[in-house]
This record gives C-alpha cells, sequence and structure tokens, in this order.
C-alpha cells in the first residue's frame, strides 16, 4: 500500500481542482507547491486593502454552465466585464473592436461606414499578397491586415504583439491571431461568453475552498526529491513544466514570462480602468493593471484611497524565471509532441495544464480538462 493515491504536483488550477474531485471520491492526495503559497498563477496578495493579482490579471469567463456552477460551489463571482482600453502615443481606443474602436479611429458612425473602411484596407492587404503570389496568409501581419486592414493594425495590433512575443509579426504564426473579436456594435465586452466576473474576495477564496481538507506542502520542489515522491504514491499529477520532468532529453521548450513591476499609488483611481493595453512599440511595458478596479465599482473606487498597479513586461523565459506561456511554434511543438509521446506510455503519471500539455489554456478549459480527466 502507497502512501497516497495521488501527489499532485503544483497547486494552481488544474491540481487545486484534480485534488478537489479525488479527496471527494475518498482518495488520500498530497498537494506539493514550490513557492511559499498555494494558488499558482491566480494566486492574490493583499496590499492597502486591495487583492493583487500577483502573476498577473486573471478574468474569468466560460459559457460552460458545469464550470460555473463548479467554482461557485466555493466562492460567488462578481459582476466584472472585461472592457480593456488601447493607449497609442495617448490615444484611447476601446478594445475589442467594435463601433467604439472605429469611430474612435476614423470618426464614423454607422457600421457601414465602419464596414467599407475596412473592406477597402483588406482588399488592399490582399492584392498585395496576391502580386507576391501569396494565396494564404504566411504569417501573423499579413493574417491581420486581411481581418481587420492596416490602420488598426498598425496603431493597436503590431507593437502590442512584438512586446508580447519578442518577435517581429512578419515572423509569427498567422494563427496567433485568427480568434480576433471584430464587432460592428458598440459592445466593450471583450469576451462573448455568457459567464464572466472575479471571485469576490479573490481567487485564494477559491483556492482555499478546493483544498479544503486535503495535506499541502508548500516551499516544496517535486524534483529535489522526485524518487521519494514517487515511491510513497500511487499516482503524480504533474502540472510543472513537461520537459523538466524528462530532464531535457530532447532539448529545452521556449516560453514567454512576464515581468512585474508593481507600485503602490496614493491616489484612489489611476486610470479609471483595470486593463490598459499600450501598444506602442516604444513603449517597454505591454499594459498596466489597476487591480482595485476588479472587484471595486462605483464610488467604492474612492472608498480605498489609495490604488495599486502593475507594469507588465514581457520577457523571453530562462532558468530562474516563471513560464507563463508556451511558444507553440512550428520548432517547439515538434519538440514538445516527442515529449508528449513519452506521456502517453505513462502509466504512474497522469500530465495536465498549461505547462504539462505545452498549450494555452484559459482558465475554464482548465478546469473542465481536470474534471473530464479526473471522471
Amino acid at each position: 500500500m502507497k502512501q497516497y493515491d495521488y501527489i499532485i504536483v503544483g497547486s494552481g488550477l488544474f491540481g487545486s481542482v484534480f485534488a478537489y474531485k479525488a479527496h471527494q471520491a475518498g482518495k488520500k492526495c498530497l498537494v506539493l507547491e514550490k513557492r511559499p503559497h498555494l494558488g499558482g498563477n491566480v494566486y492574490c496578495e493583499c496590499v492597502e486593502g486591495i487583492n493583487v493579482h500577483k502573476y498577473g490579471a486573471h478574468i474569468f469567463h466560460t459559457s460552460n454552465r458545469k464550470v460555473w456552477d463548479f467554482v461557485n460551489l466555493f466562492v460567488d463571482f462578481n459582476r466584472y466585464t472585461n472592457s480593456p482600453i488601447a493607449n497609442y502615443k495617448g490615444q484611447l481606443y476601446n478594445l475589442p473592436f467594435n463601433m467604439n474602436t472605429f469611430h474612435q479611429m476614423w470618426g464614423v458612425t454607422t457600421p457601414e461606414e465602419a464596414q467599407e473602411i475596412i473592406n477597402e484596407q483588406k482588399t488592399i492587404a490582399l492584392e498585395a499578397m496576391r502580386r507576391n503570389g501569396v494565396m494564404e496568409p504566411r504569417n501573423l501581419e499579413e493574417q491581420a491586415q486581411l481581418l481587420i486592414g492596416k490602420d488598426i493594425y498598425d496603431k493597436l495590433i503590431k507593437g502590442y504583439t512584438e512586446k508580447q512575443w519578442g518577435r517581429k509579426c512578419e515572423d509569427l504564426p498567422a494563427f496567433i491571431i485568427k480568434r480576433l473579436p471584430v464587432r460592428f456594435v458598440f459592445d466593450n465586452n471583450y469576451f462573448n461568453d455568457i459567464y464572466q466576473g472575479i471571485p469576490i474576495g479573490g481567487y485564494n477564496r477559491l483556492i482555499e475552498g478546493l483544498l479544503a481538507g486535503i495535506e499541502t506542502k508548500v516551499n516544496t520542489d517535486f524534483f529535489s526529491e522526485r524518487n521519494y515522491w514517487s515511491d510513497i504514491a500511487d499516482k503524480i499529477v504533474f502540472t510543472g513544466k513537461l520537459d523538466e520532468y524528462y530532464d531535457y532529453c530532447f532539448g529545452k521548450l521556449n516560453y514567454r514570462t512576464v515581468r512585474f513591476e508593481h507600485e503602490i499609488m496614493s491616489v484612489p483611481n489611476y486610470q479609471g480602468n483595470a486593463v490598459v493595453n499600450y501598444t506602442d512599440i516604444d513603449v517597454p511595458y505591454t499594459r498596466v493593471i489597476e487591480h482595485k478596479h476588479f472587484e471595486m465599482f462605483g464610488a467604492d473606487v474612492y472608498n480605498c484611497p489609495k490604488t495599486v498597479i502593475s507594469r507588465e513586461y514581457s520577457m523571453e523565459w530562462s532558468d530562474g524565471l516563471e513560464p507563463y506561456y508556451p511558444v507553440n511554434d512550428t520548432v517547439n511543438n515538434s519538440i514538445a509532441e516527442k515529449y508528449k509521446d513519452l506521456a502517453r506510455h505513462e502509466t504512474h503519471v497522469i500530465f495536465g495544464g498549461r505547462l504539462a500539455e505545452y498549450k494555452y489554456y484559459d482558465m475554464a478549459p482548465i478546469i473542465e480538462r481536470a474534471l473530464n480527466m479526473f471522471e
């Protein structure tokens, strides 16, 4: 008999949801977390009475009723609606691209006027491709201009994207931007999902509910004693880096990471919005998050005399930094597939989550995947 049915490596959403389901099924679980706190990247730190998203903004959204009902078992969600602003050289534009954006960009007031300008610019982009013998978009730049035209691409996409990925748009694959939302209505809601919000009191309450009654260890690196942990459990649920689990035998995968510059400001309201993207390439950070706007609305914003902002700087990952986003280009996907082939033959290990699957996931799909994988 092993000491544990499951040892779960990582206490982010995938690991915590899996641990909860296993615990509900009567399984004995131990959750290992290398950081000094539980929750992975959704961890919040209370600063000046404000829940600061320590590892970047997390906005929950889903159309899956099963997932929405599940998370609401542990914490109520507020009415927050993601409506980011783009700042280009001091000019402000609404996101996602909608009639407000088009009015700010060109002064148009009707969908017909906006559609006419965009269609003209899309035609110019398509003709340029055809002159070069190109039938399908070869990169993000060509794909973006076929979707939205040159004006919006130049001001609101190009600089932000190149900062985000650390690569020129012509060197990025076209699929990255195929989900670009474009609307010919006056609607600043970024997501189309039915359900959206932030946990009242922060994401820590969600993690605390998921892991209630389950043994956990923080400041514990699985790899420092991986043989020991593997020996005392029937199965390992691994949510860390897939390449690290296999000692980088096929080489290291690339990731993007983020450096956060947090600042407490002695004003109640710094930018009037939770998320402002800086799309000019000359501004070194990609966006500024003002955390109080995730949970404080209307006059409540001014009841708290200070505010906390976070500037985000997108960077290439290297050892010692936190990996955030897999770089799903052809080279990295080819290497990742070799690791995934090894993982498919594991009987003692379950791999799940953004890092362990080398795949970008939003929060709701991660929860859905953990629920389905356990079942």
